[in-house]
């Protein structure tokens, strides 16, 4: 698989990464043996990006992927790891903490869970409204002095932050949803990353499953994050989204691949700074996202696309008012 470098002081990683929040939280039950699975197979198939938080789950997806590098191959990969959303023991969110102390304490957990001498790549989850990004930063940065961390990322920020940030220690990346049809990140925030040297990992490249080409209107309410709290996939809204899929399908059908690898493709193709992270949690799916590499979408394909799945036109919010949006992105 070939590979891409994550801003100017970041590792260089697989062209695709794997998003492993799913196989513990938000998505309903998965099966633990098929999610070690589909992590080996990832790891067998040159995936070396893995991405968890040691939120997901309250520590279970830092288990889990304990339990699958038990076998080998910790060398082989980068572990990047969110930290600092918090929840009650009922799973609620119940804010952000990045202090100082806070963040060493994070890391230490998360180490111990993990099984590992380091993390690769550590970020808060969110911005700290209540403790300035400099102290953040900064006390992360002596934890990559201690050599417990590697690389320092952002998740979720605006462009002021990226720049008060990268001005104490450099950032290797930004880690944001994008997606055909979330796109936030093209107003400001891509384009002071790329001025700073700053590299992004794209997650919800197929919004949450939304634009994969597997979700159907049956599937409304169901009972994890998106049929209970994501606008996006309820009523009206979803309706439209899927007349969006379908424009996408009859494009996918042309090219004779998948509506999942031509969303996925289509975040590739927006640079070499960018890595897709895909949030499979079967082999299945991975198979399919790992497909999606060898899709090259030229300049006629990339407008038909834009044409098909213009800016703004997908319909609804991406979080419900009493969801994460406790945990939504800095705007700006």
């Amino acid at each position: 698989m070939q590979t891409r470098k994550l801003g100017r002081t970041g590792p260089q990683v697989a062209q695709l990464g794997l998003g492993l929040m799913g196989m513990s939280d938000l998505y309903g039950p998965a099966d633990r043996r098929e999610s070690l699975a589909t992590i080996r197979a990832a790891m067998d198939a040159g995936v070396t990006l893995l991405d968890t938080g040691d939120f997901y789950g309250m520590g279970h997806n830092e288990l889990l992927l304990n339990e699958a590098l038990a076998a080998g191959g910790r060398d082989q990969v980068q572990i990047s790891v969110k930290f600092g959303a918090m929840r009650d023991p009922s799973g609620n969110w119940i804010g952000i903490d990045t202090r100082p102390a806070a963040v060493k304490n994070f890391a230490a957990y998360s180490l111990k869970r993990l099984g590992v001498e380091h993390i690769d790549i550590y970020r808060p989850a969110r911005l700290d409204p209540n403790v300035p990004i400099e102290d953040t930063v900064g006390a992360i940065a002596e934890l990559i002095q201690a050599g417990k961390v590697k690389h320092i990322g952002l998740s979720e920020v605006g462009s002021e932050t990226l720049r008060r940030a990268h001005a104490v220690h450099p950032i290797a990346d930004l880690q944001i949803e994008y997606s055909m049809i979330s796109r936030g990140i093209e107003n400001g925030i891509l384009q002071t990353c790329r001025e700073l040297g700053i590299g992004i990992t794209a997650y919800g490249v197929l919004s949450r499953g939304l634009i994969s080409g597997h979700w159907s209107k049956q599937r409304e309410g169901e009972a994890d994050f998106r049929g209970l709290a994501s606008p996006r996939f309820q009523g009206e809204n979803l309706d439209r989204n899927l007349a969006l899929v379908e424009k996408l399908r009859a494009i996918a059908g042309e090219l004779n691949v998948s509506v999942a690898q031509v969303a996925i493709a289509w975040v590739a193709a927006q640079g070499e700074d960018i890595v897709p992270l895909v949030g499979a949690r079967t082999r299945v799916r991975l198979e399919e996202a790992l497909a999606s590499t060898r899709l090259q979408l030229s300049a006629a394909d990339l407008a038909r696309l834009e044409q098909a799945v213009p800016v703004g036109a997908a319909a609804g919010d991406r979080y419900g008012a009493h969801s994460a949006s406790s945990l939504d992105s800095e705007r700006g």
